[in-house]
């Protein structure tokens, strides 16, 4: 073979060489999960350079007050949990939240899915329970109410609201993506934007298994509503409401801001949006706690659900009406003859109906030692 020859094969097979080079690195990386071939989106990796100038570095969590659903130590204690332990190693969905918040609770749901969902791909959700009210703070109620709401990751008691000031927090819910590098990627307020959110989990969890070189599949579909069960708001044209001397402004046959006994006359009307009481009442600084039989509640309300924070020592029985009626569509604490019982520490839903709308609430409560904090609406 002449030299000239020997020159044009070697430079083919170069050529060659490189082409199939070439081709292999732009193939996207697949992996065979049960007999099926599933395509792996490449995730859009920067480094830690980047991320300093773009997100904040995620803060640790502080004097906690008790942990739920972590591992049991030798004397049968929870566990602590710490952020930092799973930095490096997983992504971290911080949800600060309080367990009688409406909106925490039907945001729960998906958060609980995503749990199911993503857990064995490395995301780590730990909600710390930030409290609003002083009954909240009790780890007792906590632990029930993470058991009713059927949480299954860790729950942190953040009672002094030491972690919820290190995150310079003012809400409930407030979620935290914290990556596999420890920064704060994505964060939202409230209810809503459960796609948007999902689509950071999956981007998150797919940087990670392409840092430590896992080779798995990310999850790419998003949940629908049909696969949680969770409640969403209406049109709603009420604020939340307060009982307590604390920030009861929307009281108005009474002294606001006013602690202690008072006794309020029922008023000829009723309007939207302001709170009438019936009877002799003790208002302290959170709650307004009736002191005889037959007292009552009055509010105008615009809105399809409404959720009573409310707590009583003894059980205590209540009649719900709406417009001068027995609820014709009660909610899911309230029996089919109108009577709600409150004894826990905790939220209950009252009224359930079809459409927002006006309407004229009232409550009827049989017996003294009924503790209200809050009306909210859905």
């Amino acid at each position: 073979m002449s030299i000239q020859k020997s020159i044009v094969v070697v430079i083919l097979v170069a050529t060659v060489v490189v082409s199939i080079s070439y081709l292999n690195s732009q193939k996207v990386s697949r992996d065979s999960i049960g007999g099926k071939v599933e395509v792996k989106t490449a995730a859009n990796v920067i480094n830690k350079e980047e991320k300093d100038r773009k997100y904040p570095v995620a803060k640790e969590i502080t004097t906690p007050d008790g942990f739920i659903n972590t591992p049991q130590a030798a004397d049968g204690s929870a566990k602590p949990i710490t952020i930092g332990e799973f930095i490096g190693k997983k992504v971290v969905l911080l949800d600060i939240w309080t367990y009688s918040c409406i909106n925490c609770q039907r945001t729960t749901p998906y958060l609980n899915a995503w749990y199911k969902k993503y857990e064995d791909n490395g995301l780590v959700i730990i909600g710390l329970h930030t409290p609003e009210f002083e009954f909240e703070k009790i780890y007792k109620n906590v632990a029930e109410a993470t058991k009713r709401l059927d949480i299954k990751y860790p729950v942190v008691l953040d009672n002094d609201y030491s972690t919820w000031d290190a995150y310079d927090n003012r809400f409930w819910p407030h979620k935290y993506l914290i990556d596999i590098d420890g920064y704060i990627v994505y964060d939202h307020i409230g209810e809503g934007g459960y796609g948007e959110a999902e689509k950071r989990i999956q981007k998150a969890l797919l940087e990670r298994s392409q840092k430590l070189g896992i080779a798995e599949v990310i999850p790419q579909t998003i949940l629908n509503k049909n696969e949680v069960d969770s409640t969403t708001a209406g049109n709603v044209g009420s604020p939340e409401v307060y009982f307590g001397s604390g920030r009861n402004s929307l009281l108005v046959n009474g002294l606001s801001g006013k602690t202690g006994l008072q006794t309020f006359i029922r008023p000829q009307n009723s309007s939207l949006n302001h709170l009438n009481l019936v009877g002799t009442w003790n208002i302290q600084d959170e709650f307004a706690e009736n002191t005889e039989s037959n007292a009552r509640i009055i509010f105008g309300y615009k809105a399809q659900y409404i959720y009573m924070v409310a707590s009583a020592e003894k059980e205590v029985r209540a009649k719900i009406l709406v417009d001068g009626k027995v609820v014709e569509t009660p909610g899911k604490d309230v029996d089919e003859n109108g009577f709600v019982v409150i004894q826990g520490d905790q939220l209950y839903t009252l009224v359930a109906n079809i459409t927002s709308e006006e309407h004229i609430l009232e409550i009827i409560i049989e017996n003294p030692g009924l503790r209200a904090f809050t009306f909210t609406f859905g």
